[in-house]
């Protein structure tokens, strides 16, 4: 009883974490026009999330490894501990720049948390049990995902941006207590040697990529020295991480791992499926209140009905998977997934909110699974040394998925948007500004009004259209999934 107990609170202290760093990759995106009016530096804000988001992806594989060559528990408390220094110094952030600067320490320790939350349970549950633990986890990255633009806009308007940090120091310190107290962690790691020159290239790889896709088309044109240079360097310095992971002893990442043909598809999958469905959780707020003329805390309440189906369908696919393979569980999934975006991709200024819901359930439900099933499939192969880099390198797939995902469609939407607008009202931004503003709405022309609602609509739903590209991509991986199960598989290595 005293075991079983101790073992709740262990898993309460991780799903506090998954929680932490699954929210900030969001919630700053509502709260950013308050922070901005307040710090300036409007031409530098993507810098506050593209920081966060190059310095997560830079330190997952690296924790990921790590993990496994020196235990869980100490490298989960460094990566809180530094995310909570992180969260701490934002709040206090007196220039864009200097929150950039705290944001990607923040990033650094949310690299650890997810990727070794999801190798705890793994180690801590026999297979029978993963399957509906890791489910309980999906569906809190999931709801955290969703759930990060509401409260940021609810924080930012009723009580002030810097609590956006704040927020987490309270749940951070309650889960860095049960860690510490609770988690008794098994002996026997290994220690191994540091692939040193793995890390000297895939960090600046990454950095360089990022940067690359944040900046590109906003802080500078795509066909700047600047962006060019930062693609040209990512792809030199991947080529020189490829050459030293296949003379490391010890890689970060091991190739090897993809030779296996589940958890190669299993982490190509949950790529598709986060380029994808990050459009939503960024662009039905937007389709709300410039389209429907929403305020931007109901815009951010409308995405409930996408949350709770990826809740309830993370939860079920955990359940389901103790009695189908990973595979079928995926194609189901995907199969709403794509029937979802396809609904999505309809959406115009005289869409109902009553089908806007339906739609989105039907999206959450089909993304739902994505979050738990992917993951388990993903660790599933592999013995416990070398679950870390496992789940290291799908998180970081996972990110990388969304970060694209991002900046394609993104740039897509915006040309499509000013396409289908009169130049003369892109001369004044002031305008585009009216439209997400319920009194500036009410006062603008209603030739103007339609014609940017409309511009607007068509752009969005258009751009749902073509992320029916990427969301078939997962029905099409789903089938390539082995039809393994949790229950019996066996263990591949992945040493040399």
């Amino acid at each position: 009883m005293e075991k079983q107990s101790r073992l709740g609170l262990v898993i309460a202290g991780l799903m506090l974490g998954v929680l932490m760093a699954g929210m900030d990759n969001t919630i700053v995106a509502t709260a950013m026009g308050t922070i901005v009016s307040d710090l300036g530096g409007f031409g530098r804000f993507v810098w506050v999330t593209s920081t966060y988001i190059v310095a997560e992806m830079a330190g997952m594989p690296l924790f990921g490894k790590l993990s496994d060559m020196y235990g869980r528990k100490r490298f989960f408390l460094f990566g809180l501990i530094v995310f909570l220094i992180g969260s701490s110094l934002s709040g206090t952030a007196e220039s864009i720049t200097q929150l950039s600067i705290y944001r990607a320490i923040q990033g650094f320790g949310a690299g650890a948390l997810i990727p070794i939350a999801h190798t705890i349970v793994f180690d801590l549950f026999p297979p029978e049990k993963r399957g509906k633990m890791v489910g309980l986890f999906g569906a809190v990255f999931g709801l955290s995902t969703v759930s990060g633009p509401l409260l940021g806009a609810y924080i930012a308007e009723y009580i002030g941006w810097p609590w956006v940090f704040y927020i987490n120091l309270p749940i951070g310190l309650v889960s860095l207590v049960l860690i510490t107290w609770f988690y008794r962690e098994a002996k026997g790691y290994e220690k191994q040697p540091i692939d040193w020159l793995g890390i000297l290239t895939l960090i600046p790889a990454i950095v360089c990529l990022m940067l690359g896709l944040e900046w590109g088309g906003k802080e500078f044109p795509w066909g700047s020295n600047v962006i060019i240079g930062l693609f040209t360097a990512s792809l030199l310095l991947i080529l020189g991480f490829l050459i030293a992971e296949t003379k490391a002893k010890q890689p970060i990442i091991p190739f090897p791992m993809f030779q296996n043909r589940l958890f190669a598809a299993s982490t190509m999958t949950s790529f598709f499926y986060s380029g994808t469905f990050i459009l939503c959780t960024l662009y039905l707020p937007i389709f709300v209140q410039g389209v429907m003329g929403g305020t931007a805390t109901n815009s951010g309440y409308i995405l409930l009905p996408l949350m709770l189906g990826a809740v309830a369908a993370s939860l079920i696919g955990g359940h389901l998977i103790a009695h189908l393979s990973y595979r079928t569980v995926m194609i189901f999934s995907s199969l709403l997934f794509v029937a979802g975006i396809g609904l999505l991709s309809t959406l115009s200024p005289d869409s109902s909110k009553t089908f806007l819901i339906l739609y989105m359930i039907v999206t959450g439900l089909g993304m739902g699974s994505s979050f738990s099933v992917l993951t388990i499939a993903a660790l599933h192969p592999f013995e416990h040394n070398q679950r870390g880099v496992a789940s290291s390198t799908i998180s970081f797939i996972r990110s990388l998925g969304m970060s694209i995902g991002i900046s394609v469609f993104g740039i897509y939407q915006r040309q499509a948007f000013e396409r289908n607008v009169n130049t003369g009202f892109l001369e004044n931004p002031q305008t585009q500004g009216d439209l997400f503003s319920g009194k500036s709405r009410a006062l603008l022309p209603a030739d103007v009004l339609d014609q940017l609602t409309a511009a607007l609509s068509q752009s969005i739903s258009h751009m749902f259209l073509w992320a029916l590209i990427p969301a078939a991509f997962t029905l099409v991986l789903a089938f390539s999934m082995s039809g393994e199960r949790p229950d019996g598989s066996k263990k591949v290595s992945l040493h040399h």
